[in-house]
């Protein structure tokens, strides 16, 4: 057993020993380490161990040593011998330096001379090359300097890019170039704020002659409208004039080209056309934006130029405050605008992405919505039809204008027909002063015609045609009165100026004929006829002038139809077309009439409570004058007059004041006799009373007016007749006794009336009997008819409540 141990352990310590020879001896520590972990003594054992492996090395060191001893020994021997020999050469090599060098001294000093000049050749030919470097380096540059005193700054910037680019890298070695390439960047800077000053001058100069421009560009646009509708007159004849204005090269739309302020006649189409170039320098636009463009801040310069013109902008369509007073200042505003467009076409054409279409669309359409809202403002403001009139020209021609440019004014357009309806209220309200003036001065007569030249005038300026008039001999007279033919004439002016307005408006005839359609209703159905009823209620208007007011417009209603074919002859518009409008001439003249007619009836009545007024009755009277009161005898008189005046009138208005006049009378006396204030009436009153009713009742069966059938007329004073019959035939027991039956006598007698009249009777009798002292007379003797009357009121009074409850 100790056997094996021994032998474990000597080939442990073998192997120990082995790693420690081939190990680093920076590891050895771990290994020895496990040499005392292990069992105890073993360390001596191994120290024994090692011991013998050291004493085995030494020997094999002592045998390697002696096996090459000898030839180092033959080395070194050999080396002593070859010392002498280097010596001995060292010393052949050292003198035969000397004598070299002592014969090659003159060759050294040539060759140093040779060495010299050639370094000198060598000098002057780099500098020559040098110099023909930097000789168009600063060629260029003081061409540089020529060209900024010149003012030449794109050129400039092209040798700067040259300069910077392709000479200086060859000698940026140099101070005086590293100087130059310094000043580069100072004088990029100067020309940008010096074209940048030059733009701002170009932005101020454009807005100043804007208007300028503006104005040249509508006049070309108006006299190419004017040559257009020249050429379609004269296709038919196969005719051609030459263009007052050229396209230069763009048949649709305009570039910016303007006419010259001298173009306005078609005999000065030779004469030469103003281009934008012409009116405005546009090189500061160009010249800064190449600068911008080669400096690399392009992007810069065109934000900058929209801004400035977008605020421009804003300023040219700021109107000024009293624009709407002239149409001068109108047409500066539409100058001014028109001119900033123009030049904002040509910067759109000329450059290349300065301004693009979407940011000229976006200028557009801002300054429509603005425009639009100026111009209704403005034009509310104007009650001039003539100034409104030439407010629609100058849009027309600015809209012309700017659609040539390529902008789209459809807006504007439709702005026209807002402009259309003020322009017909400025026109409604010129007429209306019109139709006043006219019937102010109007007489209210028949026209009378002297010569059959006078009848022509007449007839040529109104449609009229009677055949019984037109037999007449002359002198005759027409039975309209002189606003008629007047107030027809004025009607088709009033056409005539509404169609000015349909010019150039590029509508249909269809629409035309609509708009003047629309506008003769608007002066029909307002201004005439508010003219109209002002005027039939008007103090001064009397009963004659009221007649010959319907008379007027009877005949104006019958021309009608003839402003209807007026129309159709300017727009050649058939009337049968669906779509149509109607005049509304007849219902206007026909609600004139009826307020005339209304007016006379009232006037009638008015003129009768005048004359009722005059009456004078004693109602105390003892027996009747024998004769009609005179203040009815003169009413009678004036009605009688005044129905003869009706003659002209249509039968049933002139039946129907009549009837109206006679059923007011009738009424009128019914209430003077029924007045709470009268409180006895004498018998000899109602005689009286009798008299005038029967001369009222002569007057309606005399046939005052004619078309009454039987005693129509008559009926007016039934109540009156029946109610004066009773008390005058004192036929009470009739009355009383046929009451409610539809054959009584005095159907139309009501029991109320009768009471109250003949409680006034009978006070009048007591109060005559006390006055003449005879009341105990009176009593005794008619004591049986004082107890007729009590009786009678009594059963009236029992009729009276009957009828109440």
């Amino acid at each position: 057993m100790a056997e094996n141990e021994t032998l474990e352990c000597i080939t442990e310590h073998e192997r120990i020993l082995q790693e420690i020879e081939s190990t680093d001896t920076a590891c050895v520590a771990p290994t020895l380490r496990s040499i005392y972990d292990d069992q105890p003594n073993a360390h001596k054992r191994f120290m024994e161990k090692l011991d013998a492996r050291i004493r085995n090395h030494d020997r094999e060191i002592e045998k390697m040593c002696n096996f090459h001893h000898q030839g180092f020994v033959d080395a070194i021997t050999e080396l002593l011998k070859v010392r002498a020999d280097a010596e001995k050469l060292m010393g052949q090599v050292t003198d035969t330096n000397r004598r070299l060098q002592e014969a090659g001294r003159e060759v050294t000093a040539q060759t140093e001379e040779v060495i010299r000049c050639r370094n000198q050749q060598r000098n002057m030919a780099t500098t020559v090359e040098k110099l023909h470097l930097c000789i168009p380096v600063l060629e260029k540059y003081s061409k540089l300097k020529e060209q900024l005193e010149s003012k030449r700054y794109y050129a400039a910037l092209k040798t700067m890019e040259q300069l910077e680019m392709v000479f200086i890298p060859r000698v940026s070695q140099y101070r005086f170039c590293q100087i130059m390439a310094e000043n580069l960047p100072r004088l990029r800077e100067e020309i940008k704020e010096i074209s940048m000053s030059d733009l701002k001058d170009f932005l101020e100069s454009i807005r100043k002659h804007s208007d300028k421009v503006g104005e040249t560009a509508m006049r070309q646009a108006q006299q190419h409208r004017t040559f257009n509708s020249a050429v379609a007159k004269q296709a038919s004849i196969g005719h051609y004039s030459k263009p007052v204005y050229s396209l230069n090269g763009r048949t649709h739309t305009h570039n910016g080209l303007m006419m010259n302020d001298e173009v306005g006649e078609e005999e000065e189409a030779d004469e030469e056309v103003l281009t934008a170039q012409d009116l405005v320098d546009f090189s500061p636009v160009y010249r800064c934006l190449h600068i911008y463009t080669v400096l690399g801040d392009r992007e810069t310069f065109e934000n900058y130029y929209r801004k400035q013109r977008k605020k421009q902008a804003r300023l040219v369509l700021q109107p000024q405050a009293n624009m709407h007073e002239t149409v001068e200042g109108y047409r500066r505003y539409f100058n001014q605008i028109v001119g900033f467009f123009v030049v904002e076409d040509h910067i759109l054409h000329a450059t290349q992405g300065l301004v693009t279409r979407g940011f000229t669309d976006e200028l557009w359409n801002m300054a429509l919505s603005k425009i639009i809202a100026v111009l209704r403002t403005h034009s509310s403001y104007c009650d001039d039809p003539d100034l409104v009139l030439e407010l629609k020209n100058l849009i027309v021609i600015f809209a012309d204008t700017l659609q040539g440019y390529g902008f789209p004014v459809n807006r504007l357009f439709d702005l026209l027909f807002e402009v259309r309806d003020q322009y017909n209220e400025t026109l409604l309200k010129k007429w209306a002063l019109v139709f006043r003036e006219i019937f102010e001065l109007d007489n209210y007569s028949p026209i009378p015609v002297e010569t059959e030249e006078e009848y022509k005038l007449v007839v040529s300026r109104f449609p009229f045609h009677d055949a019984e008039i037109e037999k007449q001999d002359f002198p005759k007279k027409l039975p309209m009165s002189q606003s008629v033919p007047q107030i027809y004439t004025q009607v088709k002016e009033l056409i005539y100026a509404s169609l000015k307005f349909s010019e150039s408006l590029h509508r249909s005839s269809t629409e035309i004929d609509d708009m003047l359609r629309k506008s003769t209703n608007l002066l029909l159905t307002r201004t005439l006829s508010s003219c109209l009823q002002n005027l039939i209620k008007k103090p001064h208007i009397g009963l004659t002038e009221l007649v010959q007011i319907i008379i007027n417009t009877t005949h104006l209603e019958q021309a009608c139809k003839y402003l209807e074919e007026f129309i159709t002859n300017i727009t050649n518009v058939s009337p049968e077309t669906v779509h149509t409008t109607r005049l509304y001439g007849l219902s206007t003249f026909k609600d004139a009439r009826h307020s005339a007619e209304g007016e006379i009836y009232t006037k009638l009545n008015q003129k009768i409570d005048e004359f009722i007024q005059l009456a004078d009755y004693e109602w105390g009277m003892s027996e009747s004058d024998g004769r009609a009161s005179g203040y009815l005898m003169d009413l009678i008189n004036f009605l009688r007059s005044t129905f003869q005046v009706f003659t002209h009138l249509p039968g049933k208005v002139a039946q129907t004041a009549c009837m109206s006049a006679c059923k007011h009378l009738s009424t009128s006396l019914m209430q003077m006799l029924l007045d709470t204030d009268l409180k006895q009436i004498s018998m000899g009153a109602i005689q009286q009373f009798n008299l005038d009713v029967i001369q009222c009742e002569l007057f309606a069966s005399s046939e005052p007016v004619p078309g009454f059938q039987g005693d129509t007329l008559q009926l007016a004073f039934i109540d009156l007749r029946q109610l004066l019959d009773l008390f005058m035939v004192w036929d009470w027991s009739t009355y009383l006794a046929d009451y409610g039956q539809p054959t009584s006598k005095y159907l139309r007698v009501n029991p109320a009336t009768a009471l109250a009249l003949l409680e006034k009777v009978y006070r009048g009798m007591k109060d005559t009997s006390k006055k003449n002292n005879i009341f105990s007379q009176f009593r005794k003797n008619d004591r049986d008819k004082q107890k007729l009357i009590e009786t009678v009121v009594k059963q009236l009074r029992s009729l009276v409540n009957g009828m109440s409850s």
